[in-house]
């Protein structure tokens, strides 16, 4: 379990600088994601994070599967179905044991929810928690599920400077989240 809290904290280490875009230009569509396990809606501007930026914001060799980003990589999008087991019926006890470790990694952080939650006919544990960084904080949005007994993580991050603008979307964003079979 402390693998697959790991990977979750890692997730959460995306942030940036600045968006060239508001709420009303982000257009969204449907991507299928790694390798069509994943259907949700990301905004149509996101591409895969360069390998320069990815080697910066996630230093340790353990990187996500996919990371799509704004040009800026200030806004991102992380999805990583490890190898860490997370048997469907232990998603209750993980999500106590993801937010007994994030709120113990980052006691300052700022809280906005964490539960288990439906989402399109699936249970996801969902964290949404403002935590510290060099010189700003980082909205972080963490979805978790079992997949064929594995943890699936989704996180969308951004900078505090940027919810605004950017809040919303990445709300659109998790509520479309569709595991496919």
């Amino acid at each position: 379990m402390h693998k697959v809290l790991r990977l979750g904290a890692m997730l959460l280490l995306l942030g940036g600088l600045a968006s060239p875009w508001s709420r009303a230009e982000t257009p969204l569509e449907t991507r299928l994601l790694l390798g069509g396990m994943v259907e949700m809606l990301v905004p149509t501007a996101f591409h895969p994070m360069p390998e320069d930026i990815l080697k910066l914001k996630y230093p340790m060799e353990r990187r996500p599967t996919l990371v799509l980003a704004n040009d800026a990589g200030s806004v991102s999008l992380a999805l990583n179905h490890t190898r860490n087991p997370l048997p469907s019926k232990e998603l209750t006890e993980a999500h106590r044991a993801f937010d007994r470790m994030f709120r113990n990694m980052y006691p300052s952080a700022h809280w906005f929810r964490s539960e288990v939650t439906s989402l399109n006919g699936r249970q996801f544990i969902l964290l949404e928690l403002r935590t510290p960084a060099l010189d700003t904080e980082i909205r972080n949005l963490m979805l978790a599920t079992s997949v064929d007994e594995r943890l699936l993580l989704i996180t969308v991050n951004m900078t505090k400077e940027l919810e605004g603008e950017w809040l919303e979307v990445a709300n659109r964003m998790i509520r479309s989240v569709v595991v496919k079979p």
